[in-house]
């Protein structure tokens, strides 16, 4: 079974995010993995490593996917340190400005050449919120989607998976074969801190770098030239306004009351 998960390199979540030209400023501000891409490797290491064990040359193994600029090589680097076997970072300049449509292209490409069985994913990345990227790519790659799963069962003898998710009437239970996308919640696990052995592991496993040419991909597809969508205007949140302090003198509940009925709050 070979399983891939999609991963970003995302700004710090403190860090202060600002959109230049449209897009968002990530070169002034500390990258990381996406927090909600490690959920997905810990959950696809907890399906893997029970069927591995014992085995010296694993059967089953896991490839981190990735693109963007050279620096997101530590994004990957983050997630082989917790247990993934290898990953592919696809990086070229055209890139620069892709939406999601264009990201899902890219990505199902790298996908469909690896020939995976299963897809995991993060719900979303924490730099855009959308949460649309596992579903395009069980659109691209006509497989199943078992998305927002807070709980997955898979059975690599029969090919199949099972999730169980929260919905508005229950827990809803669903299941497909392979191969299908996966998409995982952030209650699902907890994601491992990497050990210092799995840290100096992660230096010696192998990232291919790949471009757009290697599957066949133009330039006028991706980018900022091939976006579906644009940013037309972005302003800075408003700063915080500083409270309203109440000195108790004897009358600080009939104050705290009367703000709270202003604020309609009560």
């Amino acid at each position: 079974m070979k399983i891939a998960i999609c991963v970003k390199q995302v700004p710090d979540s403190w860090a202060e995010k600002k959109m230049v030209n449209g897009v968002l400023d990530r070169e002034s501000v500390d990258a990381v993995l996406n927090d909600l891409d490690e959920y997905a490797i810990e959950e696809a290491l907890r399906v893997v490593e029970p069927l591995n064990e014992g085995k010296e040359t694993p059967e089953h193994t896991i490839t981190l996917i990735s693109m963007g600029p050279d620096r997101a090589t530590e994004a990957i680097r983050k997630g082989l340190s917790m247990g993934a076997d290898s990953g592919v970072l696809v990086t070229d300049p055209a890139l620069a400005g892709s939406d999601a449509i264009a990201t899902s292209k890219v990505l199902s490409e790298v996908i469909r050449a690896g020939g995976f069985d299963l897809v995991f994913c993060g719900t979303e990345s924490t730099d855009a919120r959308m949460s649309v990227i596992p579903a395009m790519l069980a659109e691209r790659l006509g497989w199943a989607q078992l998305t927002f799963a807070g709980s997955v069962k898979v059975d690599a003898s029969n090919s199949v998976v099972e999730i169980a998710r929260m919905t508005e009437s229950g827990v809803e239970t669903m299941s497909a074969k392979f191969p299908c996308v996966v998409s995982v919640i952030e209650k699902i696990n907890e994601p491992r801190y990497p050990s210092f052995k799995g840290i100096m592991a992660a230096k010696k496993k192998v990232i291919e770098n790949k471009s757009l040419a290697d599957f066949g991909i133009s330039a006028a597809e991706v980018g900022a030239t091939g976006a579906w969508s644009v940013v037309a205007d972005a302003q800075a949140r408003p700063p915080r306004d500083k409270g309203v302090k109440i000195e108790d003198s004897g009358e600080a509940g009939a104050k705290l009351a009367d703000y709270l009925a202003e604020k309609r709050l009560v």
